[in-house]
């Protein structure tokens, strides 16, 4: 999984799987866009306006753990 923020447009990206695949974007609310893939299965998440809906300062602060 990788964060991505960018500051310049306050959009926010999730990548829920880094593999190269088509997928499509379907709108999920008001400036929230998935990208489903295969089967339906959600490989990332875009916010717009991300500032307002998150607390961006807190994402430098995230640490992840994989757990098998």
């Amino acid at each position: 999984m990788t964060v991505t923020y960018h500051r310049n447009t306050d959009l926010l990206y999730i990548s829920l799987d880094d593999r190269v695949a088509q997928v499509r974007n379907e709108d999920f609310g008001e400036d929230v866009h998935l990208e489903l893939g295969e089967g339906d299965r959600i490989v990332g998440i875009e916010i717009l306006g991300a500032s307002k809906r998150v607390d961006v300062a807190s994402l430098v602060s995230l640490k992840y753990a994989e757990v098998a």
